[in-house]
């Protein structure tokens, strides 16, 4: 995209209130200017990088900003921005929305704000914010339809070719990676409970739920269940000769009724079904 003065597009919340997902502005700036908001922004906000390279930071991270890099920040989360170096050129392109909506689509698309993605620059996201601007031009758009249906595509293209990931996720991983090798050489015992899972850290039960649902959006527990299942999938598909009985036994279920019942909530399927689909 080339642009060579900034623009910017404001709509009216109130004026299309049933939009599942209503654009308040979209804009683009060819020389961002510092900004600091200490009360956050009012509406869910995202900003990417078109050239140049600058600095985010909210709440104790700092990112950088580079091209085919952008961040998603929630409503009311305080932050600050400008160029990586004073003197120098950064340029952004912004997009802020809310709706009722939004948090359910967020939440399908497995988006978990604030969100840093970086992507390819040949995937189809990489010109799509400057492709609505550009039909933004036409001026044809009075009531935000177009523009709405749009951000919604945009989300799902960014769920789907952006790389998720967040400085402070990355410092939970680290923190639960022994945790999680743990997990892998003890799968098999059924006799583990919360209170186990949280002495091997030596933290609070409390704590480690915690821990893990701002990393995985799963209760330890859950996440446990999830590896059990998968190494049960691996061995129905792998080791034909294996009962379900057995399978049941070498994969932490105290019985197989109780495999058979968590294997089908799970996937649809019971084992036996899921072995003839694999």
């Amino acid at each position: 995209m080339q642009t060579p003065a900034s623009r910017r597009f404001v709509f009216s919340p109130s004026g299309t209130p049933h939009l599942p997902l209503i654009v308040e502005s979209i804009g683009y700036n060819p020389n961002q200017e510092k900004i600091i908001r200490p009360e956050g922004y009012p509406f869910y906000h995202w900003i990417q990088t078109e050239a140049g390279e600058g600095k985010l930071s909210y709440g104790n991270e700092t990112i950088v900003l580079e091209p085919f890099t952008g961040l998603l920040l929630p409503p009311g989360m305080p932050h600050a921005y400008e160029a990586i170096s004073h003197g120098t050129v950064w340029s952004t392109l912004y997009i802020t929305f809310g709706g009722e909506a939004t948090g359910p689509v967020l939440n399908a698309f497995a988006i978990r704000e604030p969100a840093f993605f970086r992507w390819d620059p040949d995937s189809p996201l990489a010109p799509l914010l400057g492709s609505m601007l550009e039909q933004l031009d036409t001026g044809n758009d009075l009531f935000g339809l177009e523009i709405s249906t749009k951000t919604y595509r945009f989300l799902g293209l960014l769920s789907k070719f952006g790389q998720a990931s967040s400085v402070s996720v990355t410092r939970n991983v680290e923190k639960l990676a022994p945790l999680l090798q743990w997990m892998e050489n003890h799968y098999r015992d059924p006799d583990i409970g919360l209170d186990s899972l949280a002495e091997v850290l030596g933290i609070s039960s409390r704590h480690l739920s915690k821990l893990f649902q701002l990393t995985f959006g799963l209760s330890p527990y859950a996440y446990l269940v999830q590896m059990r299942i998968h190494k049960a999938k691996e061995r129905l598909a792998g080791n034909p000769e294996l009962t379900v009985a057995s399978i049941a036994g070498e994969t932490g279920f105290r019985d197989t009724s109780h495999f058979v019942a968590t294997f089908r909530k799970h996937t649809n399927l019971t084992p036996q079904q899921f072995r003839r689909l694999h």
